[in-house]
Formats: C-alpha cells, sequence, structure tokens
C-alpha cells in the first residue's frame, strides 16, 4: 500500500460513513483499490464492528457487568458492500460477492477476489465475473493485468484476453492508447494478432513509441503485414516500400535495423550499404548481412568510406567490426587522432572489435575534450588497466580535471586493483 496508506484508509473510513467508492476514491485508478483492498483488512479498528445506537451517537462498548445484568447493546450494523468484499472473514467476503450482481460499480472488487486466497471465495467470484459480458471487463484491464502477476491471478486475465480477441474492434484499438504500460502491450499484442492496424499504422507506432517491446512487436508485424504478392515467391513476398522507408528512418536502432533486414526479403540489397556506418552496431550488423546476401563484400566499402570520415564517422567502427587487423588496425589508429570526436569516438570502438587496442596509444585518449571519446577509451583500457601509471591515474583524478576525466580514472583504478588482487578479474 505504499503511497496509498492514509488515503486508503481514509477511503475506508469514508465508506463505512456511507460514501460510496466513486465519492471517497480515484475508482479510475486500479492502485487504488487494490489499496483499499488491503485497508479494510489492516485497520485494528474497524468502525463498521462499532454498535451505534440509533440516535447515531456513539457510546462506548458494555462492560462484562452490564453484559450480566442483561443490558444488551445495540445492534451491529452491517459494513456497505464495498467494505465487506474486502472483509478479513472470508465468509463475509464471500456472502457479499452476491451485492456485485446489483452494484456494477463494485466489479473491480470481483475481479479482486478472484485471485483471493480463500478457495470457496476465488471460485465463486470467478463464476460471477465470467457471467459477466466481455464488454464489461475492459474498463477493468489494468486491474485485472496488475492482478495478474498474484499467483492466482491468471483467471482473469484469461478472460479478459477472450473477450479482447472476440470483442469490437474499437474497444482493442481504444485499450492501445491507455496510459498503464502493461495494458497497452496487451490490446497491441491482440490487435496485432487480429489484424486490426494497417502496416502505415504499425510502422509509425514503432518508429515514434519508446517501449522496446512495442518496437519489436509492431516492427516485426508491419513488416509481414506489408507484404503483398507481387512475382517472386508468392509465399514469401516482399514487404511494402513505403513500410520499409518508415522503419529504416526511425530513430531507435532495433526498429531500424528489422526495416534494414527487410531489406534483402524486397530484393533491395544495395539499399542497405548507407546503414554500413550506422551509429549503431547493430544496425551495421544486419546492413552487412543484407549487402552480403546481395553478392557484395562490405570490407571495401568500409574502408573507402574511412577515406571520407567526417562523411561517415560509423565507418571506421564498422571496419574494426569485419576488417582484418593486419591491414586496417593502422588506418583506425589514424582515425583515432582525427579533429571530429564522432570519428575519434567510432575509431576507438573499431580498435576493440578488431582487438587491436594498444595500452600506450590509446592512453593519451583519457584527456580527450569530448565525454564520450574519453569514456570509449576507459571502456577499451578496463582489460588493461593495471598497466597504467598510478601517477598518471592520480593526476588525472585531481579536482581540477573535467568530470569525465575524474570518472574514467576511478574507474580504471577501481579495475587495476581488481586485477592486483588474486582470484578476481575485470567484469
Amino acid at each position: 500500500m505504499d503511497g496509498w496508506d492514509g488515503a486508503a484508509v481514509r477511503a475506508v473510513v469514508r465508506v463505512c460513513e456511507g460514501a460510496t467508492p466513486a465519492e471517497a476514491f480515484d475508482t479510475a485508478s486500479a492502485g487504488a483499490w487494490l489499496a483499499f483492498d488491503a485497508a479494510v483488512r489492516t485497520l485494528d479498528d474497524r468502525p463498521w464492528l462499532r454498535p451505534r445506537p440509533p440516535d447515531g451517537t456513539e457510546r462506548p462498548a458494555p462492560r462484562l457487568l452490564d453484559r450480566l445484568r442483561g443490558r444488551v447493546a445495540a445492534p451491529v450494523p452491517a459494513p456497505p458492500p464495498a467494505v465487506a468484499l474486502c472483509d478479513r472473514d472470508g465468509r463475509v467476503r464471500e456472502t457479499a460477492l452476491d451485492a456485485v450482481r446489483t452494484a456494477p460499480e463494485l466489479r473491480p472488487l470481483l475481479a479482486v477476489r478472484c485471485a483471493d486466497w480463500a478457495p470457496p471465495v476465488r471460485e465463486r467470484a470467478r463464476t460471477l465475473l465470467a457471467e459477466l459480458p466481455g464488454d464489461a471487463l475492459f474498463p477493468l484491464a489494468e486491474l485485472i493485468l496488475r492482478l495478474a502477476r498474484r499467483d492466482r491471478g491468471g483467471f482473469a486475465r484469461g478472460l479478459l484476453e477472450a473477450a479482447l480477441r472476440e470483442g469490437p474492434a474499437a474497444e482493442v484499438l481504444a485499450l492501445t492508447a491507455h496510459p498503464d504500460r502493461e495494458t497497452y502491450r496487451c490490446a497491441f499484442r491482440i490487435a496485432v494478432e487480429r489484424g486490426l492496424l494497417t502496416p502505415t499504422e504499425l510502422a509509425t507506432t514503432a518508429a515514434t513509441c519508446g517501449d522496446i517491446t512495442l518496437q519489436d512487436l509492431c516492427a516485426d508485424a508491419a513488416v509481414s503485414a506489408s507484404a503483398r504478392p507481387r512475382g517472386g515467391d508468392a509465399e514469401n513476398p516482399p514487404p511494402d516500400a513505403a513500410v520499409l522507408d518508415r522503419l529504416l528512418t526511425a530513430r531507435s536502432p532495433r526498429v531500424r535495423s528489422a526495416g534494414v533486414t527487410a531489406l534483402r526479403r524486397a530484393g533491395r540489397h544495395s539499399d542497405a550499404e548507407p546503414f554500413l556506418h550506422d551509429r549503431s552496431a547493430l544496425v551495421r550488423a544486419c546492413a552487412r548481412y543484407v549487402v552480403r546476401q546481395g553478392g557484395v563484400d562490405p570490407q571495401p566499402l568500409y574502408r573507402a568510406r574511412c577515406a571520407e570520415p567526417a562523411a561517415h564517422p560509423g565507418a571506421a567502427a564498422g571496419l574494426g567490426e569485419c576488417g582484418d587487423r593486419t591491414v586496417d588496425a593502422e588506418v583506425l589508429w589514424a582515425l583515432a587522432e582525427h579533429p571530429l570526436p564522432a570519428v575519434r569516438l567510432h575509431a576507438i570502438t573499431g580498435l576493440r572489435a578488431l582487438d587491436a587496442v594498444a595500452r600506450e596509444r590509446l592512453t593519451p585518449l583519457l584527456d580527450d575534450p569530448s565525454p564520450a571519446v574519453v569514456r570509449a577509451a576507459t571502456r577499451a583500457l578496463l582489460p588493461d588497466a593495471a598497466g597504467i601509471p598510478e601517477p598518471l591515474l592520480r593526476a588525472w583524478a585531481a579536482p581540477d580535471r573535467p568530470r569525465a576525466v575524474r570518472v574514467a580514472a576511478a574507474r580504471l583504478r577501481r579495475a587495476a586493483e581488481r586485477h592486483r588482487r588474486p582470484g578476481t578479474g575485470y567484469r
């Protein structure tokens, strides 16, 4: 109940005083319902069990002597249905379930009770939830998916997914815009299964969303859904050009890599060549695969692009990933001194990939004016940190040094200490 502790307890008290759940807390929030459920059981003093005289004033509970003399306290009022559905006593919770039939606003608690630890409560709640029409579950989607993380929470999720697969397309598409991550992921997955989104919509979602899971799902679905049988292999038609072009311009490397890989299926092998010097190693690897499938060796292309490094900074990294150490190492060392920081950065990445890092030659780059270059040089030198002179590391750790240099010195000193201790090593 973190964050809901006080608010949930106040909501329980208000409901006991006669307020509806909608008046007591935000009933659109799945977290608020779960907090309300937990708060009812954590209250030591359950206000709905206090005897109340007819005039409504509170009086102390009768003493033992009063009871022996036959003085009976006022009847104990029944708790409101919302509170009874969360009571500590499983018999109370089970009895209160019938109230949901005439109180649709309590359906969230019916979903909660489907994951109840008491089998009679759980089975009765599941029977009632299964009787509801499928569209009644859509407003409960976030709550149901949160409950699915519990040991007994899978039943309601199964009903929800079945309703989404069979329900109106508009309801499914509406949930794709839900703010809760699990909810919109579930809705998108089923929308893809049902073919409710066009290839262009899928490609746009993949290219613009920030959710990695959704990027992969929509990018793959866009490529598959955009395929049209137009000559060639009718069983494996090429994807639509407009959809591919949208994927290729995405900011996310994962989405661009899906578009680059699909170029092979589209027969556009040469269109993968500009991605050989992409800033992402994943995209570069996919581009090399497509180019090779088209019968072209990417190595000469990389060497040609490294002759114009300012126009193609990523070519230095790509050359290291597929080059020849004896031939290409010196080219990369020369690029490590290039005036552009991006070229120096990718040159260091290429040297690491080529396994051509030389500590003496790379150490000066730890004092580079570009923080990105300093970080790249640090990563390359970590395995050989024990060989860097300690006075040099102390000098770089001085307070007047740039922050990136001080951080690099600290990382390298820690790595050097691990190397010097027996049984340890760089991770």
